[in-house]
């Protein structure tokens, strides 16, 4: 899933690409995709591109002042194209899900990989509109010291489900949390609100420090490298039985319904595994 970072370089790229020129045409490929029908999507053909945002891990394409914002979910992406193909996409066929055409040939694919289809996206006339944005907590780059602890303070939620909670937390998702806590040394199942003093400088010093070097990695890249470039800077996130490049344990990983989160026992936990349900049913 694309997060702070590689949404902010997206922004970016549309910023410094699609800024200033036309949107010729929109086309909607699936359906589902877009989740307003009023304003019409058409409303934006003819409008000039005057901006791009980012809200979280939302993108904000505003068109003088209207506002094509899309959420890309776990499978989504945005493909840029310096040529692209003037023919609609076929509906229900293949990954793309939105085509914008813009002035001089150039225009971008939003698509999305798998079945299960929960890219989003939403024409509207303030971002606030969109239910996701409403909700959205302070952003992760946004919080000072003073900011994060009033975020923790009385929470009972694992450390981890903070982090991740886009209410509380705007930007962050399953892989850069892992990255996060691991370079604090906190265990993802720590409790939010028991965290002492230090932990929570620690962890605010490792969330800006991680977040600021991604952005700025990512910036360097074209937009179809951003998910290898992701991919490449992790140091557990992804890396279950591969050793932890700080203290050589082996990554291990816990696994859920629909994700899992990795992290190092000896740098996070105090050489103790977590629990992990799914592998203890298999054992029975």
């Amino acid at each position: 899933m694309p997060e702070l970072p590689e949404v902010e370089a997206l922004a970016q790229h549309l910023r410094d690409n699609a800024t200033g020129r036309s949107v010729a045409r929109v086309d909607i490929a699936s359906l589902s995709v877009l989740k307003t029908v009023s304003p019409p999507w058409s409303e934006l053909h003819g409008r000039t591109v005057t901006g791009a945002t980012r809200y979280g891990k939302y993108l904000d394409l505003d068109c003088e002042g209207l506002h094509l914002v899309f959420h890309l979910a776990r499978a989504g992406w945005m493909r840029w194209s310096d040529s692209l193909s003037p023919a609609p996409p076929k509906p229900g066929r293949g990954p793309i899900a939105l085509r914008v055409h813009l002035g001089g040939g150039v225009g971008f694919d939003l698509t999305e990989a798998g079945t299960q289809k929960k890219l989003s996206a939403w024409v509207v006339e303030d971002p606030a509109e969109v239910p996701g944005i409403a909700k959205l907590g302070p952003d992760a780059l946004s919080l000072d010291v003073e900011g994060l602890t009033a975020v923790l303070s009385g929470r009972t939620e694992r450390i981890k489900t903070v982090l991740t909670d886009q209410s509380m937390i705007a930007g962050i998702g399953n892989a850069y949390s892992d990255e996060i806590l691991h370079a604090a040394k906190l265990s993802p199942y720590a409790t939010a609100g028991r965290l002492d003093a230090d932990a929570v400088e620690r962890l605010h010093a490792t969330m800006r420090e991680i977040l600021t070097d991604a952005v700025e990695r990512s910036l360097k890249q074209d937009a179809a490298r951003l998910k290898a470039e992701k991919r490449s800077g992790m140091r557990v996130h992804g890396r279950t039985g591969l050793p932890c490049p700080v203290c050589g344990d082996k990554v291990r990983e816990v696994s859920f319904a629909d994700r899992s989160l990795q992290y190092c026992a000896t740098c996070q936990t105090g050489g103790r595994p977590l629990a992990d349900r799914r592998l203890s049913r298999l054992l029975k």
